[in-house]
């Protein structure tokens, strides 16, 4: 027989559904389905700015345009891109962020719907990749915000930060896994119907869960629409010279030094601007703390290090001849490790564990990078799946650990310092992929002159070895030509074709290497730090007792 207090307590919930209250605020299937909308609107971002870059070669056959032609494409994707995250901090204030998306993510499918219909030629598509990555700017945000949503305040922090962090990272393999299958069932076309499927699904995903968002403030003034165009010119110049730099190379285009000094122009008009405003767009003098650019140098030399997988190794098995189709189970592999870094970050990532998680991550990127300094022309993928594991892994590890250290200063400070963090992250994401690509490429390029000029000083006739090789390499035109000077001549030609291969290969080694020594001093860096904080710990807590 029960008492009255007993009939009066409730009930005790099932262990299950406890657990499941301490872990989300939502019903689990509801939960799930607003973490599958951050996956699809994560996709819809990454899969649009990496398809290009990815195919290169392919699609530019299709549009009749050279591979230098086509990094156009690129270009146009990121101009608007880099900039449009900035305009978010106050569109999200005043129109909620939500609503903003639903238009872009509209525009997104109709622009990726544009590319059946209107591109024929290189510059519709250079349209159309303009439109597609000014629709884009928001996504990545919402898919953080819809990763956190379903998840209580004290997991925010670490298990949402990890899973939204690691989904933003699988764009590059997933590319690359899926491109061969799109472009073998319909070309460039394939791609983007891929493309509009993807922004469909995440368009419906956003218009059918909403996301929790603060009261409205009508905050948009006539200063901030001058400073935006004063820093959309100014980053947009910056992402085409870093995209394009490289390619047409920075001393012998005149218009690559007139599009950076614009962006100089800009962005310090914008700045003065900004610094004499009460309710500026961007808080500079926040942007300019020590912290703050401790945190965005930190970011930017993460994402520069991470070129040696995001172009270095892509491209290098590029060179060598080997295709997209040869290179999906290496892809397979690195997003595995990702996935892998993302989930540790996930169950050990807590407050005063970053710098555990920093050291981890450079360890890891600065021995894949040494592993892979010593490729050879005979190397192929599943040569470098270590390598590159530890280096995908290293980079789930790092991105979560460095953005939730950083959120936690930015929550201190109140809600608007949450976004602008966020933007400014993923900011120093998109321009940093940029600014890697573009001092490695450049780096590369150099040291593969430095190589061949060194091989090409040992071509000499005279050399028993090297005679002998050029009649080889010309003895295999030997049925089709019979004048000994022309076969002598395809001889000479075929010997350079490989001192060029071998001498980008050399190149490669050097790139890998200098990211190895990169990532190997910021550890150093790092262990330096963090002694020198304890010695000063413990030295004043030896020192309380003596005053005392």
């Amino acid at each position: 027989m029960s008492t009255p207090e007993s009939a009066s307590a409730p009930a005790a919930a099932p262990p299950s559904a406890a657990s499941a209250q301490g872990w989300l605020t939502m019903p689990m299937p509801r939960a799930l389905a607003y973490m599958l909308a951050s996956v699809a609107l994560s996709m819809t971002q990454q899969v649009g700015q990496n398809i290009v870059n990815t195919n290169i070669y392919q699609i530019q056959g299709e549009l009749g345009a050279t591979v230098a032609e086509t990094n156009w494409l690129i270009a146009a994707y990121m101009a608007p891109n880099v900039s449009l995250s900035i305009a978010l901090i106050k569109i999200r204030m005043q129109y909620g962020l939500r609503n903003f998306a639903e238009i872009s993510i509209a525009g997104f499918v109709l622009a990726a719907l544009l590319n059946f219909f209107f591109v024929r030629d290189l510059p519709s598509a250079v349209v159309v990749r303009f439109m597609s990555g000014m629709a884009a700017a928001p996504m990545s945000s919402l898919a953080f915000f819809y990763m956190i949503e379903p998840l209580p305040p004290a997991r925010k922090l670490t298990v949402g930060l990890s899973l939204a962090l690691t989904n933003s990272t699988l764009g590059i393999p997933v590319t690359r896994l899926i491109s061969p299958l799109l472009l073998e069932l319909g070309g460039f076309h394939g791609l983007t119907l891929f493309e509009v499927g993807l922004g469909m699904l995440a368009f419906g995903f956003v218009y059918a869960l909403p996301l929790t968002t603060p009261p409205r403030v009508k905050c948009i003034g006539p200063f901030d629409i001058i400073s935006y165009l004063l820093i959309a010119i100014g980053f947009g110049c910056t992402a085409v010279g870093l995209s394009l730099g490289r390619i047409y190379w920075w001393l012998e285009a005149p218009w690559l030094g007139w599009l950076l000094a614009v962006a100089v122009i800009c962005l310090t008009l914008a700045s003065i601007i900004e610094l004499h405003r009460d309710s500026p767009l961007i808080d500079i003098r926040w942007l300019t703390s020590p912290s703050t650019l401790h945190f965005a140098g930190t970011i930017l030399l993460l994402r520069i290090v991470l070129a040696e997988q995001t172009v270095g190794a892509s491209n290098f098995f590029q060179v060598l001849g080997i295709q997209n189709e040869q290179t999906v189970p290496l892809y397979a592999v690195i997003l595995t490790a990702i996935i892998a870094g993302g989930l540790t970050c996930a169950a050990l990532l807590r407050p005063g564990r970053e710098n555990w998680f920093y050291g981890t991550a450079l360890a890891c990127v600065s021995l894949g990078a040494w592993l892979d300094s010593s490729a050879t022309s005979l190397t192929r993928p599943h040569d470098i799946w270590l390598s590159q594991s530890l280096v995908a892994y290293g980079s789930g590890l790092f991105l979560p650990a460095a953005m939730a250290q950083g959120m936690g200063s930015a929550i201190k400070r109140g809600p608007i310092y949450i976004l602008s963090f966020i933007t400014v992250f993923l900011f120093t994401q998109s321009i940093g992929g940029l600014l890697g690509s573009a001092i490695f490429g450049t780096f590369i390029t150099l040291r593969t002159t430095f190589h061949y000029n060194v091989l090409a000083e040992h071509f000499s006739l005279a050399e028993p070895l090297v005679a002998q090789r050029i009649s080889q390499l010309g003895g295999s035109y030997g049925h089709v030509l019979t004048d000994t000077t022309l076969t002598r001549a395809e001889g000479v030609f075929l010997l350079a074709q490989q001192a060029t291969r071998e001498a980008t290969v050399l190149a490669y080694n050097d790139a890998f290497l200098l990211i190895s020594l990169i990532a190997g001093l910021a550890l150093a860096g790092l262990l330096i730090q963090i002694t020198f904080i304890r010695s000063k710990a413990r030295f004043a807590t030896r020192a309380a007792p003596a005053t005392a």
